[in-house]
């Protein structure tokens, strides 16, 4: 945009300058010209008073001396002739043109001539000059001079040498005060810009100076300012709320299952057992949507606060978690990574919380006797981890909405989970900057793509301060019960959930959630 503006200022004061500059230099031709041709008439005028008596006594008298000390003196060619258009007199450099001739016809019949009206730095020819010789009212005859015009083009060429000089100067002026002048109307703008895309990274602190440019972007960047701080308070109230929430309805979550559970020693009706366990499963579906809403919360609070962490280690941590679980649903899961460690620059437990959402969704629905690979490889400057699974793959729709919160496939409505653990899954991801894609696999099944950058050279020789080891990754209680699920008894809810260590194969709620039967339908990744 600066460019452009410059280019506008550029325009116009290109414009102005050929608007001044152009007649000048037509005057300043003329101006020469006249000057010139105002000598060389009043020359000719003294050849004709001199030429006189010479056409009535029939000789030239000192004519061809005075023509001849003219010619040597000023190089101008200078002839006289008589009404039959005969030569009387003539200097050695005269020579007759098609200019000559019409300025000779005009002289003869009694007026003064000269041509060009202007001379041209790119013309051509002398410049002309004819006038009458009379006696009494009679033209006897007349002088005619021929002035080469190649010192009157230099010197009119170098006023407009000089004009050009000076416009150039004008134009260097102007240029350099167009940046100026942009630099100052857009800077504003160039701020506002920058700190946009701040905010769009994470950084919601990020503001523009209202100090800056015309008064008309102050306000802009003042009002800028003002909603920006409008959209983080009401952002900060509404994770603070959410977490609040989840967080203070434990407890009387917790309360109302123990006395659920105590009501089933006064049950001995088999319906009413059915409906007791009915309504503890209730109880435990609502613990992991709470759980998951206050996981989400907390990571969408940490934007940029990053530590190093070696995938890989926490990749094998997890796989060890998970297998308990995965034997007692016969499912084949493998981890395929090497043994060098592949460090990776995330916000607090992105790793772990991911790989836990995508191991629990493949494991779940994968089914008897499916497969599940998590690998791990360095890629593109960073590490890449991926969760294949051998299940139901989703079509390329429900893959667009498989991040969208508590969306759920059509068939797997009836399957454990709240839609919430890709949704948690990609708010970390983002907020490490990574990327998160999944495919159909081939020949079935599906693939999740997790990609994080690496860290900086000097984070490879250890963590940073105030960072985990990377010899323990970083964790904040999230288990095999999901991302975003706090680890079972970390806060006091949740009895019955699966140990720290990884799910309990004989658990009801080893991921956090109601196990479904083996094999169910294939829901899409994340919908638990």
């Amino acid at each position: 945009m600066r460019r452009r503006l410059v280019i506008s200022y550029l325009l116009l004061m290109v414009l102005v300058l050929l608007a001044l500059e152009t007649p000048l230099a037509a005057t300043l031709a003329t101006r020469e010209t006249d000057r010139v041709r105002a000598d060389r008439l009043a020359d000719a005028n003294r050849f004709a008073s001199l030429a006189g008596p010479a056409l009535r006594g029939g000789g030239p008298g000192p004519l061809d001396g005075e023509l001849a000390a003219y010619d040597g003196l000023y190089g101008i060619g200078a002839a006289v002739v008589d009404r039959d258009r005969r030569t009387v007199a003539a200097s050695a450099s005269w020579q007759f043109g098609p200019r000559a001739d019409e300025a000779l016809d005009t002289a003869l019949a009694g007026q003064q001539a000269s041509g060009p009206d202007s001379v041209w730095p790119w013309g051509d020819g002398p410049l002309v000059v004819a006038v009458p010789i009379n006696d009494g009212g009679e033209v006897l005859g007349a002088v005619v001079t021929a002035t080469p015009a190649s010192s009157v083009r230099r010197t009119i060429a170098a006023w407009w040498l000089l004009l050009a000089g000076i416009g150039l100067l004008a134009v260097l002026a102007c240029v350099s005060t167009a940046f100026g002048l942009a630099g100052w109307v857009l800077r504003p703008v160039t701020e506002l810009d920058a700190v946009t895309h701040e905010i769009a990274e994470g950084r919601r602190t990020a503001r523009v100076r209202p100090r800056l440019g015309p008064p008309e972007l102050r306000r802009l960047a003042t009002s800028f300012n003002h909603m920006a701080d409008a959209v983080s308070d009401v952002m900060d109230r509404q994770r603070a709320f959410v977490a609040h929430a989840s967080h203070q309805l434990r407890n009387p979550l917790t309360a109302l299952r123990l006395r659920v559970e105590e009501l089933g020693l006064s049950l001995t009706d088999a319906d009413g057992r059915a409906e007791h366990r009915l309504a503890l499963e209730e109880t435990d579906r609502l613990a992991t949507v709470l759980d998951a809403l206050l996981t989400l919360a907390r990571a969408e609070r940490e934007e940029n606060q990053r530590v190093t962490v070696d995938a890989a280690e926490v990749a094998a941590s997890r796989v060890a978690a998970w297998l308990p679980l995965a034997r007692h649903r016969s499912v084949a899961l493998r981890l395929d990574t090497t043994t060098a460690p592949a460090y990776a620059r995330t916000v607090p437990t992105a790793i772990d919380q991911a790989l836990d959402a995508l191991i629990d969704n493949a494991v779940k629905f994968s089914g008897a006797g499916g497969e599940v690979t998590v690998t791990v490889r360095a890629a593109d400057g960073g590490v890449a981890l991926a969760v294949r699974d051998t299940g139901p793959s989703m079509t390329t729709s429900q893959l667009d909405q498989a991040t969208e919160r508590f969306w759920r496939a059509p068939d797997a409505q009836n399957v454990d989970g709240v839609g919430l653990g890709l949704t948690i899954v990609a708010v970390l991801v983002d907020a490490s900057d990574g990327r998160l894609v999944m495919r159909q696999a081939e020949p079935r099944g599906l693939v999740a793509e997790l990609w994080f950058p690496a860290p900086d050279a000097p984070a490879l020789h250890g963590p940073a301060p105030n960072e985990p080891g990377l010899d323990t990754p970083a964790r904040d209680g999230s288990g095999p019960d999901g991302p975003g699920q706090d680890a079972p008894a970390r806060d006091g809810s949740g009895p019955d959930g699966p140990a720290p260590d990884g799910p309990a194969p004989d658990s009801p709620a080893a991921d956090g959630e109601q196990t479904p039967p083996t094999g169910p339908p294939r829901a899409p990744v994340g919908t638990g």
